[in-house]
């Protein structure tokens, strides 16, 4: 099992930005993708960034690209959403993911452990 606690979100103005952190806990995760994910109200939940196991290769989804970066620190079981640039569509809960396997994942189905997820709110 792997526990993962999202935190770092809030209330941010347009164009501001955000670090979200995610601690993973339990079985190690550091052979493990990891994602980030968001549901907006009303929304099916989206994919929004991937990193393979040693932080080697990401993927990010086309409205964040250029945007948001993630990173990961395997020493601190630890993985990082930089925002920058937010948009009030940024708007969503947020979701950190542990993945089955150890290169990047874009299907939700692809991730067996999942956070509970942290508020993300962009002002216009």
């Amino acid at each position: 099992q792997v526990q993962l606690v999202e935190s770092g979100g809030g209330l941010v103005q347009a164009g501001g930005s955000l670090r979200l952190s995610c601690a993973a806990s339990g079985r190690t995760s550091s052979n493990s993708a990891m994602g980030w994910f968001r549901q907006a109200p009303g929304k099916e939940r989206e994919f929004v960034a991937t990193v393979n196991w040693n932080g080697g290769r990401t993927y990010y989804a086309d409205a964040v690209k250029a945007r948001f970066t993630i990173s990961r620190d395997n020493v601190k079981n630890t993985v990082y959403l930089q925002m920058n640039s937010l948009k009030p569509e940024d708007t969503a809960v947020y979701y950190c993911a542990c993945a089955a396997g150890s290169g990047v994942g874009l299907a939700p189905g692809q991730y067996d452990y999942w956070g509970q997820g942290t508020q993300v709110t962009v002002s216009s």
